[in-house]
């Protein structure tokens, strides 16, 4: 939801920097390309040792003490392995299709957690939202052309990962009002740690040192763009700062094409505005929705974002 004291300069800063953390999480996934020749379980292992996990633990360290127990170990560690799958397809997804195909199967989701969030907490989707979801589909739809022929192993392991992750964000909006923000990170990065740790007895390569530096860069984009979005959202309403996530599609056709020699048919483009369209579509609406229900909250008393109480704490109690 827009802040009506929002600054201009600071909504600037936010798009600024939104977009800034997209280009660095493309580069990163070109980076991931260009190293086809090592396992994907290589690349991961490098790229989390080098820089997540050192960072991640500074920080926790550096706050003040938390309880790294989780109180619903179950679906903690189910999304820890989520993140596992889901980085590991989504790694050669991009391994083995041109940049832009996977793009916009990874778009879809959003979508995927529109409907789980119907299944598993209860929401409600209205019928317009509906319509943006199918819309989004025929879009990916158009990109692929699905054919005995045309789909690949690559786009069944970007769905594969596109779920993974809706379903890990399913997971974080039911359990992360009660876990701590240091469970929610330190779980997953552990156990792509040890899961890619494990995995390089079977699929290590020696690397020259020029390509261990590449995977280095490429936890170190990773870092760089968590950090920019982050700032993003923090000087921005959501609103402004989500759709910069469609940026990386510019930058997906730039990388193929001067990188991977990739080319970009028509029906990929038309696919990939129509899977856009929809997702700032979804976007736009939920923003209309959470202003509608700030002013009634406002009308009722109460303040925006609170939750309803028998009493507000600003009322004595009868």
């Amino acid at each position: 939801m827009e802040s009506p004291d929002t600054k201009p300069n600071s909504l600037f800063t936010g798009i600024l920097f939104s977009l800034g953390g997209y280009a660095a999480y493309s580069s990163h996934d070109a980076l991931v390309k260009a190293l086809s020749e090592y396992s994907v379980f290589q690349i991961l292992f490098f790229a989390m040792l080098f820089t997540y996990v050192p960072f991640s633990v500074s920080r926790i360290v550096s706050a003040k003490p938390l309880s790294m127990r989780p109180i619903h170990p179950k679906l903690v560690g189910l999304r820890a392995l989520l993140s596992v799958v889901s980085l590991s397809l989504a790694f050669s997804a991009f391994v083995s299709l041109p940049l832009v195909d996977v793009y916009v199967i990874l778009f879809c989701t959003p979508l995927m957690i529109s409907v789980l969030a119907v299944v598993f907490l209860d929401e409600r989707i209205a019928f317009v939202r509906w319509i943006l979801i199918v819309l989004g589909l025929v879009g990916v739809l158009i990109v692929l052309r699905p054919s005995i022929e045309s789909v690949q192993l690559g786009h069944l392991l970007a769905l594969g990962a596109a779920f993974s992750s809706a379903v890990s964000a399913i997971i974080a909006r039911k359990i992360g009002s009660q876990e701590n923000m240091a469970t929610m990170i330190l779980f997953p990065l552990l156990a792509t740690i040890l899961f890619t740790g494990a995995s390089l007895y079977f699929v290590y390569k020696p690397m020259p040192l020029e390509h261990l530096a590449m995977m280095f860069c490429v936890g170190a984009l990773g870092l760089v763009g968590q950090y920019c979005i982050l700032t993003g959202f923090r000087n921005a309403p959501a609103a402004y700062v989500a759709p910069m996530q469609y940026s990386q599609i510019i930058w997906a056709m730039l990388f193929g094409y001067l990188f991977f020699n990739e080319s970009v048919d028509h029906w990929v483009l038309i696919g990939s505005a129509v899977t856009i369209a929809s997702g700032i579509g979804i976007i736009l609406r939920e923003r209309a929705v959470s202003k509608i229900q700030a002013n009634l909250n406002t009308r009722n008393g109460r303040a925006v974002g609170a939750p309803l109480m028998k009493h507000s704490e600003s009322e004595p109690k009868k």
